[in-house]
C-alpha cells in the first residue's frame, strides 16, 4: 500500500490498513473453517468448537469491512491518473493472483474430489475472465463472488476518472449513488440494480468519504455522509445473515453483534482517515497485508476440502490451525512467485498496449475561434462642457 500525501502531512505508509486487511481476511477464514458445517460433514460445529464458534459465526463481515478498505484504496489509487493507468493498476494488480488462486484450486479439487467435482472444464475457464458473475456461470469458489462487486464499483469509479478525480466530483459521485441504491430496490430496472449494489454501495461510499477526509480534512458533509451510510448498511444486515447463516440460525441469532462489528470496522478506518493510528509503523505488515488478497482467493473451497479430508486424522483446532498456516504459506508463494513478476509483466504490456492505442489515436485540435466582423460604431459627440 502506497503511502499518501497531504497538506499537513508528509509520506506515510498506512500499515493500520494492512492490519486491518489482514484482520478482515482472518475473520472470513474462521466463518468458513469454524461456522460452516460443510469441512466437518455436520449440520453444525457446536460440539467442535463451542468457545470460539459464537464469534466464528460473524466472521461473513469480513466482507463489509472489506468493501469499506477497497472504497478508501481505490479512491486513493486513482487520484491523478487516466482511465488508462487505473485499469493497468488494477488489472496487473488483481488477476496473477486471481489466476495463479485458479490453478490451485483446480489442482486440489481434481486431487480430492470429496465435496465438490469439476463437471464443466469450460466453466473454469470462464472463471478465469473473473466475469463470471454476470455471466450465470459458477464460481469455481464461492469467495469470487465478492470480486465481481468489486469490478462493479472499478466500473463506475472509471467515469470519475473520465471526468477527473475532485473532491468536488468524488462527492457528487457519492450522492449519485447513494440516490441510486435507495431508488433500485423498489423499481424493475434492472441495470441500476446491477450497478447500484444497494448492499454492499454502503460501504464502498463510506471508504471514498475516509479517503477525502485523509487527503483534505475531516468536514461536517463527509462525517453526514458517512453516517448516512452506515445507517442504510443497517437495513441489509438480517438479509446477510440469513444468507450466511440460513434462515433459521439467523432467526436464532442476535442481530446487535453483527452492527457491532460493522459499526468496529467503522471506526477503525475513521481513525485511519484521521492519522490516529500513524504510529503504527510494524514493516511486517506490509508483508502481511499483500498476502491477504492470494489469501483470499484461496481459502475457502481448497482449505474445506483439505479440512474435510482429514477431519478423522487431527483434532479439530490443530487441523484449523494447520490449514489456515498452510493457507498463509501457499499465499506468500503465490505473491513472492506469481503476483510480483507477473504483475510486473502485465502492467508493462498493459501500458505498452494503451501507448498504442493514445499514439494511433489522432488529437483533435478544436478550430480557432470564429472571427467576427468588427461591428461599426455610431460616433456619440462629446458634450460641449461650455454650454450651461
Amino acid at each position: 500500500m502506497a503511502g499518501i500525501r497531504t497538506a499537513s502531512r508528509a509520506p506515510v505508509r498506512l500499515y493500520a490498513l494492512d492490519a486491518v486487511r489482514i484482520t478482515a481476511a482472518l475473520v472470513v477464514v474462521l466463518y468458513h473453517y469454524v461456522a460452516l458445517g460443510t469441512a466437518w460433514g455436520l449440520s453444525g460445529t457446536q460440539h467442535l468448537f463451542p468457545a470460539l464458534r459464537p464469534f466464528a459465526l460473524y466472521g461473513w463481515l469480513g466482507v463489509e469491512i472489506f468493501f469499506i478498505v477497497s472504497g478508501f484504496v481505490i479512491c486513493m489509487s486513482a487520484w491523478g491518473r487516466t482511465v488508462g493507468d487505473f485499469a493497468t493498476s488494477r488489472i496487473s494488480r488483481l488477476f496473477p493472483a486471481y489466476w495463479a488462486g485458479i490453478a490451485f484450486t483446480t489442482v486440489v479439487l481434481w486431487t480430492l474430489p470429496e465435496l465438490w467435482r469439476i463437471d464443466e472444464w469450460a466453466d473454469i475457464l470462464v472463471n478465469f475472465t473473473m466475469f463470471q458473475g454476470g455471466m450465470g456461470v459458477p464460481h469455481l469458489d464461492h469467495a469470487y463472488w465478492t470480486l465481481f462487486e468489486e469490478l462493479k464499483f472499478y466500473a463506475l469509479f472509471a467515469l470519475v476518472i473520465r471526468v477527473g478525480v475532485t473532491y468536488r466530483n468524488c462527492v457528487m459521485f457519492i450522492g449519485l449513488w447513494t440516490v441510486a441504491g435507495i431508488v433500485a430496490p423498489s423499481t424493475d430496472f434492472k441495470l441500476l440494480h446491477f450497478f447500484a449494489i444497494p448492499q454492499y454501495s454502503p460501504y464502498f461510499i463510506a471508504g471514498v468519504a475516509f479517503y477525502l477526509m485523509r487527503r483534505f480534512r475531516p468536514s461536517g458533509l463527509l462525517w453526514a455522509i458517512v453516517g448516512c451510510q452506515f445507517l442504510l448498511a443497517q437495513h441489509y444486515v438480517r438479509g446477510r445473515m440469513v444468507t450466511n447463516l440460513g434462515a433459521r440460525l439467523a432467526e436464532q441469532l442476535p442481530a446487535w453483534p453483527a452492527r457491532l462489528v460493522i459499526a468496529a470496522g467503522f471506526l477503525a478506518m475513521a481513525a485511519i482517515a484521521l492519522g490516529l493510528l500513524d504510529r503504527i509503523q510494524w514493516r511486517w505488515l506490509s508483508t502481511v497485508g499483500a498476502i491477504t488478497y492470494p489469501l483470499y482467493i484461496i481459502h475457502m473451497t481448497a482449505g474445506i476440502t483439505l479440512i474435510h479430508h482429514f477431519r478423522d486424522k487431527m483434532p479439530p483446532y490443530a487441523l484449523v490451525g494447520t490449514v489456515t498456516a498452510a493457507m498463509l504459506a501457499v499465499s506468500w508463494l503465490i505473491h513472492r512467485f506469481v503476483e510480483r513478476p507477473l504483475s510486473r509483466r502485465l502492467r508493462s504490456a498493459m501500458r505498452s498496449g494503451i501507448e498504442d492505442i493514445r499514439q494511433s489515436t489522432p488529437v483533435q485540435v478544436p478550430p480557432p475561434p470564429a472571427t467576427l466582423p468588427a461591428q461599426r460604431r455610431e460616433r456619440v459627440p462629446e458634450p460641449d462642457l461650455t454650454r450651461r
